[in-house]
């Protein structure tokens, strides 16, 4: 036995070799998504805002509403802070990591005056107090000390740098915080400030007024600002001022304990979290159940796309390890047909194989597996694939042995051609293979491939079968074309063009199996091309319309003046002011009479400005001649509306700008438009050069659109917040030091790469990496095959050509000849599989979850084509190289004895 597998020692080989890769594949492709899946989970969890992803209880609770047995300390609520948590359905208490009680008066319950000294004139001060656990331990005392509120005291509080700065407080300051009415007053003294020890902290999250207080932007407003105490201190001022406080308790999960495995039983446990009643009148507030949703509807699309990819790799390999035991059973005909002419019975040809790949394939098949187990990643349970690959491996070459010995014959047939009129039960196969594709395809588009109760082998399989038909079809259709061209190429000058065509036209193994598996491949890989393209032309439309510029600069209020500052940063080429208002009213008219017409965003965009920045950033956008084209003057200005509020206006309306009515009319309308978000099905769209303006009550930019290469972000945005303080100073006609929102930059290029970075975006790309990478790869190995197939007939057909002068440059170039059609042919109706397939399928591959707002159109990317083309010369190049290596091992002045093939 040892040395029979000696002996065919690179056939044994080669199927090891496909096995140990197969096996690979098919463990190697789960733990990488798993992985991937997994840190994608991790990162758009990390990403969330606190009131999305923490678990919070709350209780709101009035004076007036408490029995006089209800009446607790604040205090009294830190003991329930870790019996909650374990009371929380599982496996939410294994995967709580902090926690926070805290009682809190929100600031818009009370208002602030200083005693002594008086705090900051002008406007009013709306300061909330809030006690919280671990505070002192995340911050950094830097003058006083921390509130200890004796009983019957005053209520002693301690306030940030910033809101000390802000509202002119210190140690020793004396405060009075006055609650719904007048007469309910507590007194308070400031007895330390502090800074964050790390602002980013979560646990400052409930504390942004307390870093970051809000200074009033126009007259009216108040400033905002928040102060901490202890529980002493809020039960004190409490009882002075009347006001309800709020007992929260505050769980944050870890995302690195999360994994998707476990993500449908965590969004159920976070709804009975929901639904559950943990105290009289108390509320249980989070997101993280609605956002885990979503991310489990994308890793369905992603699961679905990578389910088909992985199908369609696994039925390549799964081919070419059937053409691997075809021919190492081609290779053994001669020692089977004696065995078989000498008595031997099928079974004992099974026998006598299965031992010679019983020590051989299960071994390369587990040691695939072990390679794939050390990737990074999570496994998914017992390997029942490698299992069962284990077996096919190890049984494909004795099966195939007994089915070739079933008839024994004392001549050899003639192994270069076909049977030319195949059998009813061929026919009836490859007619239910047409009938299954066609089936799949109908069922997929009617169902969608939702893998979220298990991944379905028949739909999943679809793309692949819809290729095996192709295949069919081609197969069956490439000798006659073939032969027409034999004809012509007979009357033609010499004979290499005639007798590689007339080859490949008998229909020998070059045209059949690797036929098959090659169109497999290159459909498996060009699908993943199409789809990858398709989904980054989206995202590529997605930046365009959120970032319609090089950049997007976003404030809370700049100087009318700001855009000649910015245009002189160094880098900037061209900048456009916007307004961009949410929620702003609409009329049907101006006057009494006036009917409402609901809300919707409203853009106010420099249009003339806004194209020469389009234009210097390069972006592809265009913007309406009605909006570059008007001018102030009388009657209703031109506006660029949705449809939605198309249907419902009249000629004219009236929209809401920064609290003015300007009149416009209906001058086009536009699903999206740029600046406006994505999503938004309600917008009004309007050109600032044409609204009147008044010295006094100009139109304040929020946004500006800027066009530069190389810019200076931090001198820009210095810029942009000077101009913001500016404008705050004009409004409180004092001077302002402190941005109150400090200005962002966006640049269209962050937002694109953030596109790639959100939700299970590392699947879809491993998906659509393999399935090109790998039926590239794939696809050259078919053509491989093709050519060792037939090497024992081509070497004695080179032989005999030998003799009559032909050269080895003109035995490659009839390989040439002889793979040309199958290369090509397999290549143009892969490639025409791949390309059809996203519009065949549609909307089933749920690729609108990767690039949300913005419509999916299938995308064929010219290097697609390109990358076929590219193909095809490899596959040659391939077939050249095998060529070469199968010749210098054959003999080929020896390959014509006496008794050996047919002529």
């Amino acid at each position: 036995m040892v040395r029979r597998i000696g002996a065919y020692g690179a056939q044994v080989g080669l199927l090891a070799v496909l096995g140990l890769v197969a096996a690979v594949l098919l463990t190697a492709m789960p733990r990488l998504a798993n992985g991937y899946a997994d840190r994608s989970l991790h990162a758009d969890v990390a990403r969330l805002p606190h009131l999305v992803r923490d678990v919070s209880l709350a209780v709101e609770q009035r004076l007036d509403q408490q029995r006089p047995d209800e009446a607790k300390p604040a205090a009294a609520g830190e003991a329930n802070l870790e019996r909650f948590a374990a009371a929380l359905p599982q496996p939410l208490p294994s995967l709580v990591d902090r926690r926070w009680y805290a009682a809190v008066l929100d600031e818009q319950n009370l208002s602030a005056t200083g005693d002594d000294p008086p705090m900051d004139g002008g406007a009013a001060k709306k300061i909330g107090l809030r006690a919280q656990t671990g505070l002192q331990d995340s911050a950094v005392l830097t003058a006083g000390r921390w509130p200890d509120t004796e009983a019957g005291g005053s209520a002693e509080v301690a306030v940030s740098t910033a809101v000390a700065e802000v509202l002119s407080l210190r140690p020793g300051s004396r405060l009075r915080f006055t609650g719904a009415s007048p007469a309910n007053q507590a007194s308070a003294q400031v007895v330390g400030v502090f800074n964050a020890r790390d602002a980013g902290d979560p646990i400052w999250d409930d504390l942004t007024l307390g870093l970051n207080p809000i200074v009033p932007v126009v007259d009216g407003e108040p400033y905002l600002a928040m102060a901490v105490t202890d529980w002493a201190g809020i039960d004190t001022v409490v009882a002075g001022s009347g006001v309800p406080v709020s007992y929260q308790w505050r769980y944050r999960l870890d995302e690195r304990r999360l994994d998707t495995a476990t993500l449908e039983t965590v969004v159920t446990a976070l709804g009975d979290t929901r639904r559950t009643e943990w105290l009289p009148r108390s509320t249980v507030h989070t997101s993280l159940d609605v956002a885990l949703v979503r991310f489990v509807d994308q890793l369905h699309a992603v699961q679905a796309l990578l389910a088909i990819a992985q199908t369609g790799l696994v039925a390549s390999l799964l081919g070419l390890i059937l053409l691997a035991a075809r021919l190492t059973v081609q290779r053994r005909r001669d020692e089977l047909a004696l065995l078989r002419a000498r008595g031997a019975s099928l079974a004992a040809i099974g026998r006598r194989t299965l031992a010679e790949a019983l020590p051989v394939q299960p071994v390369a098949v587990l040691l695939g597996w072990l390679i794939a187990t050390r990737v990074p990643g999570r496994s998914e349970g017992t390997p029942w694939g490698v299992l069962l690959l284990a077996v096919l491996t190890t049984a494909v070459v004795p099966v195939l042995a007994m089915l070739s010995q079933r008839r024994a014959a004392l001549t050899a047939g003639r192994v270069d051609l076909v049977r030319q009129r195949p059998s009813v039960r061929r026919l009836v196969l490859e007619a239910g293979v047409l009938v299954l594709a066609g089936l799949g395809v109908v069922l997929l588009r009617r169902r969608g491939l939702d893998p979220a109760g298990g991944v379905d082998a028949y739909l999943s399989s679809v793309p692949v079968l819809v290729a095996v038909a192709a295949a069919l079809v081609a197969i069956r259709l490439l000798p006659w074309p073939l032969r027409l061209v034999g004809r012509l190429t007979g009357r033609a000058r010499g004979a290499l063009l005639f007798l590689g065509v007339a080859r490949a036209g008998r229909g020998a193994p070059v045209a059949l199996g690797p036929l098959a598996v090659l169109i497999v491949a290159v459909s498996t890989g060009v699908f993943g091309g199409v789809v990858t393209t398709t989904v980054a032309a989206a995202r590529d439309r997605a930046a365009t319309l959120t970032v319609p510029a090089d950049a997007w600069l976003t404030g809370w209020a700049f100087s009318p003046d700001a855009a000649d500052e910015l245009n002189r940063v160094p880098g900037v080429q061209a900048v456009a002011r916007v307004s961009v208002e949410s929620s702003r009213r609409l009329l049907s008219e101006a006057g009494p009479q006036a009917r409402a017409l609901g809300q919707a965003r409203v853009l106010v965009v420099d249009a003339p400005a806004f194209a020469e920045v389009v234009a210097r950033s390069g972006v592809d956008v265009q913007v309406p001649a009605a909006l570059r084209s008007a001018a102030r003057g009388d009657g209703p200005v031109p506006a660029v509306v949705s449809p939605t509020l198309a249907a419902e206006l009249g000629d004219t309306a009236v929209a809401d700008v920064q609290s003015r009515w300007y009149e416009f009319r209906v001058a086009a309308v536009a699903d999206s438009f740029p600046g406006v978000g994505l999503g938004v099905d309600r917008f009004v769209v309007l050109p600032w050069q044409a609204l009147p303006e008044y010295e006094f009550t100009p139109i304040i930019p929020n946004r500006y659109l800027i066009a530069g290469d190389g810019v200076d972000e931090a001198k820009l945005l210095e810029v942009a917040d000077a101009t913001q303080r500016r404008r705050q100073s004009e409004v409180l006609g004092r001077e302002v030091t402190r941005t109150q929102l400090p200005a962002t930059l966006e640049t269209r290029q962050a937002y694109r790469d953030g596109l790639e970075r959100t939700g299970a975006n590392e699947v879809l790309t491993l998906a659509f990496t393999a399935g090109a990478a790998g039926g590239a790869a794939l696809a050259v190995l078919a053509v491989g095959f093709a050519v060792v197939a037939d090497a024992a007939g081509r070497g004695r057909m080179l032989s005999r050509l030998r003799t009559m002068g032909l050269s080895a440059a003109h035995g490659r170039r009839l390989l040439v000849h002889e793979l040309v059609p199958l290369v090509v042919v397999a290549a143009v109706t892969g490639a025409a599989v791949g390309i059809a397939l996203p519009r065949l399928l549609g909307p089933t591959l749920g690729l609108a979850q990767f690039a949300p707002g913005v419509p999916m159109r299938d995308h064929l990317d010219p290097l697609v084509v390109g990358g076929v083309l590219a193909l095809v010369l490899l596959g040659l190049l391939a077939g050249l190289l095998v060529e070469n290596l199968v010749n210098r091992r054959m003999r080929l002045g020896e390959a014509l004895r006496l008794g050996e093939g047919n002529a």
